[in-house]
């Protein structure tokens, strides 16, 4: 599942569309109009590689391709012919593109007065399938992926047709607005939400009941992508504006659109103690007026977080630094700030008081040292680095310096975590005995191809799995539980092409006795963030999923003796996150959520891991 965007709805060509929708950090399109003054499968075929090269140079591919294939009531011969004709453009374009998705529709866009007969009429049924069989059966021998739209058809109708066609691999392209206000969505949202997103490959997204002002109620945008992700939906999620403002430019409106996707986007690891944080609503720091200046280097991951500086009370972003020009052009445009290639540049800036480091795991300590030597402070990403040696070296540097040092292990800041930490801490559970972690998630090899192919190599991403994906649930277990006595760990590579683990399985013994078993892969079946977490001491016991087979997050507490949803009274963050912090520490002097020496000990307890499985053969070893 990505963001995305029907191109045309700006209402301008795609080569001067462009601009805008690399400004709005999206790296996926939806193709329909305005493709080089065509709809995209009108193209000439010589012109497909021009097609394919522009989105190339600007680090952009095609979501799907939004045709208008059979979107027409019963037509007839002549019209039949122009449309397998279409579908012949859609099969050039895929192919030229690497882009099988395809919306559709199926020869059936009704009268009012039949709105919804299909569904219920088996001789109607038939006649479409009849009509339209040819064309399905052009597309499936070309591997076409047909979404059909619920656009001038109910939701009802597209799923009997899919029935009817029974391909597998097709599905629904859910245009939200369209059916949400439906009876069945009144009568169970959730249920109804479930049911769409169950058959669903791609989501459009209208302003009408996204953007404020223009519906007394919006649709929940949030849960909806949630439920998707959890579903599974791997398609794009893409802004259909259909601009019901014209004192707006279509721009602007498209700009709304895909900045309510964004915000509603599920997090990386979606659900439970991770959710609930702190609002920046009405929070105000002393040290407003003097706001503690911070440059972000390295905008993958950094450009999120260098937005979030912008938007963070007491936080001002300076300036960014990126390798690749056009990522830091990217940003600086964006947010306003200064842009560079170069991040020692940002050195000599006296306005900068703390570099965050977004780079590969592997270069964090060379950009973090060089910051330390500049009298900077330093906020580095997680794993804080690929070896304890590493993460050394920088604690010395910046007490040498006299220079702060944190680690961003942001969830923390978040009310489930603090929660948990402090029940422990009570002894809610009595003795602690065993506890579980599992993750499951789906990488594809695109994912660790991409950017120079760093992650799962042991050199810049410190390991597979376990050091990348798993590490905040990681740290999660360090911060609420501390740290174990002895570790023991075996890995593999089951479907990836790459150095380190798609698959890990540890232990933790704790000196108390607490054992704790860890598992983690890459390699799910399901696109989802599915995980479970289980507790247990002699007096009660806690459990948590989410993703996977849930489609909301499941947190139960078992304690005098019942199992509730309710818990211990839940612990308020105090910072807003890991910036919020930072910029408090230098002003204030108060304590780091996660400073150098705590950041280091899930790189201690990953490295323990790593000589157990690589040199130990799974044997124990002491921390």
């Amino acid at each position: 599942m990505f963001p995305s965007i029907f191109t045309d709805e700006l209402g301008i060509d795609l080569v001067e569309g462009i601009p805008h929708l690399k400004s709005w950090e999206l790296q996926a399109v939806d193709l329909r109009g305005r493709v080089f003054g065509k709809a995209a499968e009108s193209l000439a075929p010589e012109k497909l590689p021009d097609l394919r090269k522009l989105l190339t140079d600007n680090d952009m591919r095609v979501g799907c391709l939004q045709s208008s294939l059979a979107k027409v009531h019963l037509p007839n011969a002549r019209r039949q012919a122009a449309e397998a004709e279409k579908l012949e453009g859609i099969i050039r374009a895929a192919d030229a593109l690497d882009c099988r998705l395809v919306r559709s529709f199926f020869y059936w866009q009704p009268p009012p007065e039949l709105e919804g007969e299909l569904a219920v009429r088996p001789d109607e049924q038939q006649r479409v399938a009849d009509m339209f069989g040819p064309l399905a059966e052009r597309a499936k021998g070309a591997g076409l992926v047909l979404a059909f739209e619920n656009c001038g058809v109910t939701p009802e109708e597209v799923f009997t047709m899919l029935d009817l066609f029974d391909v597998p691999t097709w599905g629904l392209a859910w245009d939200v607005c369209n059916s949400w206000d439906s009876d069945e969505r009144r009568a169970d949202e959730d249920a109804y939400i479930a049911r769409m997103v169950k058959r669903a490959l791609c989501v459009h997204v209208k302003a009408k009941k996204a953007v404020e002002g223009t519906a007394d109620e919006l649709i929940p945008y949030d849960k909806v992508l949630q439920l998707c992700d959890n579903a599974g939906v791997q398609g794009s999620v893409a802004a259909e504006t259909h601009n019901p403002d014209r004192s707006v430019s279509n721009v602007e409106m498209s700009r709304r659109v895909v900045e309510v996707i964004q915000k509603a986007w599920p997090t990386a690891a979606p659900g439970g103690r991770g959710e609930k944080r702190k609002s920046a609503k009405g929070v105000a720091r002393p040290w407003e007026r003097e706001p503690v200046g911070f440059a972000v280097v390295g905008l993958g991951m950094g450009h999120s977080r260098a937005k979030q500086i912008t938007t963070t009370p007491g936080t001002e972003l300076i300036g960014v630094a990126d390798l690749v020009a056009e990522r830091a052009q990217r940003t600086g445009e964006a947010l306003g700030v200064s842009h560079t290639t170069d991040f020692r540049e940002l050195l000599d800036n006296e306005a900068v008081e703390v570099v965050m480091v977004m780079t590969e795991t592997g270069n964090h300590a060379e950009v973090a040292l060089q910051a330390l030597e500049a009298g900077k402070h330093v906020l580095t990403t997680k794993p804080m680095e690929t070896s304890v040696e590493k993460c050394d070296a920088m604690i010395r540097k910046a007490d040498d310096q006299g220079r702060l040092l944190a680690v961003d292990f942001d969830r923390r800041n978040t009310v489930g975590v603090l929660t948990l930490k402090k029940a422990v801490a009570d002894g809610a559970f009595g003795k602690l005995l065993a506890g579980s972690f599992t993750l499951k998630i789906l990488r594809a090899m695109d994912y660790f191809n991409a950017n120079g192919g760093w992650r799962g190599t042991r050199k810049l991403d410190g390991g597979g799995v376990l050091s990348n994906q798993s590490i905040h649930h990681l740290d999660e277990l360090i911060y609420t539980l501390g740290m174990p006595a002895r570790v023991r760990a075996n890995i593999w590579t089951q479907t990836h092409a790459i150095e380190a683990e798609d698959l890990g399985s540890a232990a933790w013994l704790y000196d108390d006795g607490l054992l704790v078993t860890y598992n983690a892969t890459s390699s799910y079946p399901h696109a989802t963030w599915f995980y479970q977490y289980e507790l247990h001491g002699d007096q009660g016991a806690f459990f948590e999923a989410s993703g996977g087979p849930f489609d909301q997050v499941l947190t139960r507490w078992f304690l005098e003796g019942v199992w509730s949803d309710k818990g211990p009274e839940p612990a308020e963050p105090e910072w807003l996150n890991s910036m919020d912090n930072f910029a408090a520490a230098v002003r204030t002097g108060v304590p780091l959520s996660c400073d150098g020496r705590d950041g280091r000990r899930s790189r201690a307890v990953l490295d323990a891991m790593y000589r157990s499985a690589l040199e130990a053969d799974g044997a124990w070893i002491d921390l």
